[in-house]
């Protein structure tokens, strides 16, 4: 955009096109630049404005871009967002009790869902979640203030990557990376932000106690030993960690509905693919929230393939360990060991794919305090249940991609999750129908007490 104005010369001809554009198409030209060249532009327009109407005070003001960019300050001053959590949470309340959806008729005497009316913002503030909620789930952000976006990007930089885990252990004969695929995300939510989604969280949970969540959604199992307390708050599917009341076998039940993802969820998803936790190859559609006692653990297990990979848990309150290997050992009532142990940090997404995913069990020993965390998985198409609607929210969501690292970059970036789609839904990375699911999943039926089961 540097040097000086361009001649009309035959390449450059497009250029006397402007004039018969009205400011509005004139923005849309625009939309997608860098920061750099929209500030770039913007100078230079409200320069030459100045220039042509030099003596007229208001004239400046009356510039398309500058009553444009007042119009858009103006529309993000922020809310008060406990005013704001307060109301809704009063709405939801009044909204809900009392109704119990049936199929796709609405009953009146159990809720609707929770987020039948959809409000990007009911639980963060433009602040939190910057150039989410607020500006859609675009690569680029031509309206937004560059300080907003700046500090966005600073955001972005600092989010810490560990992807090089190595655990070498024998399988079927040959030594492998038994973790390979495992990647650690640490600073993705910054306190303020784990405040308000705790605070979702607790208010989610004492719908669930008061039945204003639908049946399969909530469960808060009898503590009846060490670790075996622990509080499920289910989001886009049922789910059963083993054998059910009814007998249904573990794994997605495709005819029982649960409540479909809140607000604040969706807006996590949209910031871990941004952010480029999470590919948009396989962006969530589920998510299982546990609330954890002290004392209470998750045993060993491998996730179910009726969910693709990768998945990803995002951990609040209090961190706590998980083990990985091949041969995790169970010493007692939420005491196990096992050859690789990972600090959760408090608002960190661990991603388990490849190895990490499908060949090193996993678990979780009794957490030292009060812990929450959110688990995000992506259904397998042929096990969505059958009442289920996409969210359009969580359509074409795109990773944060500076137009300044040139058309290679853009082109690589594009291969990569190309590439990781084929990973996904190609049939290389399909499990044999055939095969058993692993054992390792098919936990003993007190191992996870049946959701939907005794209640406190």
């Amino acid at each position: 955009m540097a040097g000086g104005s361009p001649e009309l010369s035959p390449e450059n001809e497009w250029m006397s096109g402007l004039k018969d554009l009205e400011a509005s198409q004139i923005a849309e030209i625009f939309d997608g630049f860098c920061y750099e060249c929209h500030a770039l532009l913007k100078s230079r327009l409200l320069s030459l404005s100045n220039k042509k109407h030099v003596g007229d005070s208001g004239n400046v003001d009356s510039s398309p871009f500058a009553s444009s960019e007042t119009s858009t300050a103006s529309a993000s001053v922020p809310v008060n967002t406990n005013q704001q959590l307060s109301s809704r949470d009063r709405k939801l309340s009044k909204e809900s009790a009392g109704s119990r959806r049936q199929g796709r008729s609405i009953d009146k005497s159990s809720p609707s869902p929770i987020n039948s009316k959809p409000q990007v913002r009911d639980l963060f503030s433009p602040e939190l979640f910057s150039g989410v909620g607020k500006y859609g789930p675009s690569v680029t952000v031509s309206n937004a203030n560059s300080e907003e976006e700046e500090e966005e990007w600073r955001r972005f930089s600092q989010v810490g990557r560990k992807k090089n885990f190595v655990l070498n252990e024998r399988v079927n004969g040959k030594l492998i990376n038994v973790v390979q695929g495992l990647e650690l995300h640490t600073g993705v939510f910054s306190p303020e932000e784990q405040k308000k989604i705790v605070e979702s969280v607790y208010e989610y949970q004492r719908m669930g106690r008061k039945g204003e969540l639908m049946e399969r959604t909530y469960s808060e199992p009898r503590k009846w030993m060490r670790g075996k307390g622990r509080v499920t708050i289910q989001f886009g599917c049922c789910y059963n960690y083993a054998v059910d009341k009814d007998g249904n076998p573990p794994g997605i039940i495709r005819d029982e509905e649960v409540d479909p993802l809140p607000p604040v969820f969706k807006q996590m998803i949209k910031r871990m693919v941004k952010w480029h936790v999470l590919p948009p190859t396989c962006v969530p559609n589920s998510c299982i929230v546990n609330i954890y006692d002290e004392g209470d653990c998750i045993p060993p297990h491998i996730d179910h393939h009726d969910f693709l990979r990768p998945f990803c848990t995002v951990s609040f309150l209090t961190e706590c360990n998980i083990l990985f290997g091949t041969n995790l050992k169970v010493s007692g009532p939420g005491e196990f060991s096992g050859p690789l142990s990972v600090p959760l940090p408090v608002g960190s997404v661990l991603v388990l794919k490849g190895n990490g995913a499908d060949v090193a069990k996993h678990c979780v020993p009794a957490v030292p305090a009060k812990r929450i965390s959110v688990t995000f998985r992506r259904m397998d198409e042929s096990k969505i249940p059958y009442n289920f609607s996409p969210d359009p929210e969580l359509r074409n969501l795109k990773p944060l991609v500076r137009p300044s690292l040139g058309t290679k970059a853009s082109v690589a970036a594009q291969d990569q999750h190309q590439h990781e789609a084929n990973k996904i839904h190609g049939k290389s990375y399909k499990r044999n129908p055939t095969e058993p699911v692993d054992s390792a999943f098919v936990l003993e039926t007190n191992d996870f007490p049946p959701l939907g089961g005794l209640k406190l």
